[in-house]
């Protein structure tokens, strides 16, 4: 493992989230933890989680100055009581490599008994904000960007080339301007108006005059004489009864 250098004086953050599975030293009632931190000479404390039992929570955070060539952090969690010394629940050490190499670390670490039986866990968040971290992607990364000079608008800009020639002609004749043969009627002055000559003889009038007055209907027959009507209908002289 690479060893991480120049850490002298900069800042480490230690986020106490919690315990796990701790140790009970209370016979009746519920245990009340807090832990301990412990870096070179700086030490810090948590506030008691009354009632905490085994799985108290705590979520402080701490900051510490790095020391060059200390690269383990001591904690230690306690069992406050009021009338009596408090109890040492456990024990631990905190590795520093993954988070001065990394940046960042939240490992859950083992605590151990006087006697060095397991007692429980304590749940860190380390973060080291001046590490170099090194590459994860296997993807190239994105070209840097330029500034680029203001376009000059004093000057029109030069005319676009096409990169590709001019279109070939094409298999087929261009449309003649004209249209096709016969054109359209429309398309040709009307002719000229000629008026109707007059016929050679003047037209018969209309209805043509008839003698007067009408004759008789239905006409006589041809050779019979001519007998006007009479007031009376039949035979002249009547026949005998």
């Amino acid at each position: 493992m690479s060893m991480v250098s120049g850490i002298q004086g900069l800042l480490l953050e230690v986020t106490v989230v919690g315990c796990n599975k701790l140790k009970d030293t209370e016979w009746i009632s519920r245990q009340d933890p807090y832990v301990c931190l412990e870096y070179g000479s700086t030490k810090f404390r948590t506030r008691t989680c009354t009632d905490g039992g085994k799985n108290p929570t705590f979520q402080e955070k701490f900051v510490f100055n790095l020391i060059e060539g200390l690269r383990e952090l001591s904690i230690a969690v306690w069992n406050s009581n009021t009338l009596s010394f408090d109890d040492f629940i456990g024990s631990g050490k905190v590795q520093l490599h993954k988070v001065l190499s990394q940046g960042f670390d939240d490992t859950a670490w083992p605590l151990q008994t006087k006697t060095g039986r397991h007692a429980g866990e304590v749940r860190l968040i380390l973060h080291y904000a001046n590490a170099t971290k090194p590459m994860t992607s296997g993807f190239p990364s994105a070209p840097p960007c330029y500034p680029q000079a203001p376009p000059n608008y004093s000057t029109p800009p030069p005319p676009a080339v096409s990169p590709y020639g001019p279109p070939p002609p094409t298999a087929y004749p261009a449309p003649h301007p004209y249209s096709a043969y016969p054109p359209h009627p429309a398309a040709y002055p009307p002719p000229p108006y000629i008026p109707a000559q007059p016929s050679a003889y003047p037209p018969p009038a209309y209805p043509p005059p008839s003698a007067y007055p009408p004759p008789p209907y239905p006409p006589p027959p041809p050779g019979a004489p001519y007998c006007p009507p009479g007031p009376y209908p039949g035979l002249y002289p009547p026949p005998p009864y």
